[in-house]
């Protein structure tokens, strides 16, 4: 059975490659590796459903990138959702037991600080340091401009030198 998609694409093979990459950065994005994994595979069914229409497909990764931003952004409206009209749900949600133990100290103040920002800047700040995009790439990933990147990076620094300034 043939993975070339009508467009020419390898989905298999670029399913191999970045799947890994977009899982982290997806788990970055929700805070939670199991809805991370659903996004991502709903990204590379949504890039399988829609690949005849993509022109270019060296563009294929931009769209599975901009697929993920989107899905971990529903995740979160769903979670949020949830949340609000669940009684018993607790303000932070549980991380497995060995999870602190295995990072630093200093990284969970990081992620703590990180998860903190608002989302644009939580974003933006991920994609750039985690997943290490340009700002072109990362404006093209969340339908901003240059400059809004720019913006919501220095911010979002800023704020986190304030909130890892005041742990120490």
């Amino acid at each position: 059975m043939s993975t070339l998609s009508p467009a020419g694409l390898d989905i298999a093979a670029l399913y191999q490659r970045h799947r890994l990459h977009l899982v982290r950065l997806a788990t970055l994005l929700v805070d939670d590796q199991a809805a991370a994994e659903d996004v991502v595979h709903d990204a590379f069914l949504s890039l399988q459903r829609h690949a005849g229409r993509l022109r270019d497909p060296e563009a294929a990764i931009g769209y599975l990138r901009t697929s993920v931003v989107n899905g971990s952004r529903s995740a979160l409206r769903r979670r949020q959702t949830a949340r609000r009209h669940l009684l018993h749900v607790r303000e932070q949600w549980a991380q497995p037991a060995d999870q602190t133990v295995l990072l630093a100290a200093e990284q969970v103040a990081v992620l703590d600080a990180l998860r903190q920002l608002p989302r644009r800047q939580r974003e933006v700040l991920t994609l750039r340091y985690w997943s290490e995009l340009s700002e072109a790439e990362i404006a093209a990933a969340l339908g901003i401009s240059h400059g809004s990147v720019k913006g919501y990076a220095s911010r979002g620094m800023s704020t986190l030198e304030q909130l890892l300034g005041a742990s120490r």
